[in-house]
């Protein structure tokens, strides 16, 4: 298997830090292309008090936090990483990473899951498991924590 290019979606929380540790790690094995990831779901009606704001505006500045964020774990990886990049977009979050992860011809994708059970995960669904059926390469799913 040829692992050229790795996919790493990231909620952007505290215990991100562990999955990008490990997806650098693994490009380093490979000597492999790391690109990080983050899709802001959409805030729609009914999701907040907006005042002077609308949808647009509070998504896009959504997407730029999380680029500024996205922009400074490349930056924090230089030394470990040659090849790191980043990309966000707005969307759903699993039609995000699987259509990015098509487009860009990814070889593997690391995440990671919060391990919801029960009805929390009938409820709430998995993002994770989502992306792990319908990925059209392997997924690598690790506690981030």
């Amino acid at each position: 298997m040829q692992l050229t290019k790795i996919f790493v979606p990231l909620d952007l929380d505290q215990d991100s830090h562990n999955v990008v540790e490990y997806a650098l790690f693994v490009a380093r094995t490979f000597d492999a292309e790391v690109v990080f990831f983050h899709a802001v779901e959409f805030t729609t009606s009914g999701e907040m008090a907006l005042g002077n704001l609308s949808y647009d505006d509070i998504n896009t500045q959504r997407l730029e936090v999380a680029k500024e964020q996205l922009a400074k774990i490349v930056r924090d990886s230089h030394d470990k990483c040659r090849k790191c990049s980043y990309h966000a977009a707005i969307g759903d979050i699993v039609d995000e990473i699987l259509e990015f992860g098509r487009r860009e011809h990814a070889d593997l994708i690391i995440m990671g899951t919060r391990g919801k059970r029960g009805l929390e995960k009938v409820l709430l669904g998995s993002v994770a498991e989502r992306v792990l059926k319908n990925a059209r390469c392997p997924v690598l799913v690790m506690k981030p924590y």
